[in-house]
């Protein structure tokens, strides 16, 4: 079974608590009965070993049991967030969705579903042939359509044979990503307590924190600025805090500075993964630097042309969608442009996001984090614009906080871009916006 050794960890746990969902407490005995009646449910409405099951939830209870159950009976599994999206109906034909299982986060109650769709796949039949479970995961399809990105399942879940530490640790990351997967696999794999967050505000996940004595939180940069400005960690007590995890996009080095004086005795660790890859074992040089070093076992990395390319034994397979992008030697070209001092890189940012400014590259991070210092800024998106002079120019997109003067800001922020940046990099366009300038996974969203 592919899950076997998860399930030993549990047997010899069984009275410790497993998952704290709604106030309450589910053990490790508990999760194991569940599973059970999950698979007899699965095998009941006739799913079998490799159908395409979409199965939507949230990190509850039964959300859990039924992944595990799905992994165990070999199915290869799609995982989508409740509620269901228009945007999701393109995507389950993507994937030739078979199957569904539809779990309400706000009851935890069950429905099934049938498509009675069967379109093969070559990539589906390598994982069926093999006895193997599979998962499909959706790149972000900001610059196109979402890609389908094919993996097999046991390859994923080997990493986490290797021992832990067990924390109690918040779910923030989303369900229907490997970096919320990521952090479900790491906590019950060491038998620790997942606690699943009904709200992803950063007053609603202080509450959390203080209400749960949560040790571990994994966020990304944007939430951390947005926790910064709303001063919600000054309401509660974090004590419990051990360990904040950030990656999913570049931090600013302010963002990290003002988070490590707010708290002063949490370990920051940066992670470094890919939907394609999964997540590499990561360690950062200080607490308070962005250089960091990743690989681990199972990873190689190397540097070509200044891009992070990494091959991974926990690679996906393909594309259901888009054509192979690895080399002939399997390196995957994450399109990452990075700096490298001995065995750490810090990521810079995107290729597809470099502007170049009449032959000068800017990176978007570097203006954006100039811009987040300034006072009365709350989000700030930098971008690059056509010229028919320059072939580009550094334009910039600004959410102010409340109660901040508009007249006159946009001059004031030029300014102090000049003081601060070399002249290719001031901002020639600046935009103040009403929107928040991130999407529902409190990751930035850039301007195509």
């Amino acid at each position: 079974m592919p899950i076997e050794f998860l399930l030993d960890n549990f047997k010899s746990n069984l009275e410790k608590t497993a998952i704290i969902w709604n106030d309450k407490e589910y053990d490790y005995e508990w999760l194991i009965s569940r599973m059970a009646e999950a698979e007899a449910f699965i095998a009941g409405k006739g799913i079998i070993p490799g159908e395409v099951v979409a199965l939507y939830g949230d990190f509850t209870p039964n959300s859990i049991a039924f992944l595990l159950a799905l992994i165990a009976n070999r199915n290869i599994i799609v995982p989508f967030c409740w509620p269901q999206k228009e945007r999701d109906f393109k995507k389950l034909e993507i994937a030739h969705v078979e199957k569904k299982i539809l779990i309400d986060v706000a009851t935890d109650s069950y429905e099934y579903e049938s498509h009675g769709r069967k379109v093969g796949h070559p990539l589906y039949s390598r994982l069926q042939e093999g006895s193997v479970p599979g998962l499909v995961l959706f790149t972000s399809g900001t610059s196109g359509a979402p890609k389908a990105a094919v993996h097999d399942f046991s390859k994923l879940l080997e990493k986490f044979k290797t021992k832990r530490k067990a924390l109690r640790t918040a779910n923030f990351l989303l369900w229907d990503h490997w970096g919320g997967l990521n952090t479900l696999f790491h906590t019950i794999s060491n038998c620790g307590v997942v606690l699943p967050t009904n709200s992803r505000q950063p007053e609603a996940i202080c509450c959390f924190i203080e209400k749960y004595l949560i040790e571990l939180l994994p966020v990304s940069p944007t939430f951390l600025n947005l926790l910064i400005l709303s001063e919600a960690y000054k309401r509660f007590n974090l004590s419990s805090l051990k360990l904040i995890t950030y990656g999913t996009e570049p931090m600013p080095p302010s963002t990290l500075a003002k988070s490590r004086l707010i708290f002063p005795d949490v370990k920051f660790q940066q992670t470094y993964g890919l939907i394609e890859l999964g997540v590499l074992r990561s360690k950062s040089k200080s607490d308070d630097s962005l250089w960091v070093k990743i690989g681990g076992e199972g990873f190689e990395t190397r540097i070509v042309n200044s891009i992070l390319q990494i091959k991974a034994e926990s690679a996906m397979l393909g594309y259901l969608n888009a054509p192979s992008p690895f080399t002939d030697d399997g390196y995957f070209i994450t399109g990452d442009l990075v700096e490298q001092d001995g065995d750490y890189i810090k990521i810079l940012g995107r290729k597809s996001e470099l502007i170049n400014v009449g032959g000068e590259k800017v990176y978007p991070q570097e203006v954006e984090d100039i811009i987040l210092q300034f006072p009365g800024v709350c989000e700030v998106t930098v971008y690059g614009e056509k010229n028919p002079l320059l072939g580009n120019i550094v334009c910039a997109k600004i959410l102010l906080d409340k109660g901040v003067e508009i007249d006159g800001f946009i001059p004031k922020v030029k300014a102090y871009c000049r003081s601060n940046l070399e002249k290719y990099k001031v901002p020639v366009k600046i935009q103040i916006v009403a929107t928040p300038l991130y999407g529902d996974r409190f990751k930035k969203e850039r301007q195509q």
